[in-house]
């Protein structure tokens, strides 16, 4: 039996393979895509650091 030859398993396990890499591929664009949209939102990106700043509660009623 040669080392080359291919089983039937391994076809399955490459679907299989394949399968889960699409999923993650879509998972990390999905991720990526909503991280782009709220960075790229701009406004108040600034840091939550327990300080009130007027510029950030401007619109707020206040």
């Amino acid at each position: 039996m040669a080392i080359t030859r291919l089983h039937e398993i391994h076809a399955r396990r490459f679907g299989r393979n394949l399968g889960v890499g699409l999923c993650l591929a879509c998972f990390v664009a999905l991720v990526f895509g909503l991280t782009v949209a709220k960075v790229s939102g701009g406004g108040a990106t600034q840091a939550f650091d327990h300080v009130v700043r007027p510029e950030l509660a401007q619109g707020q009623g206040g």
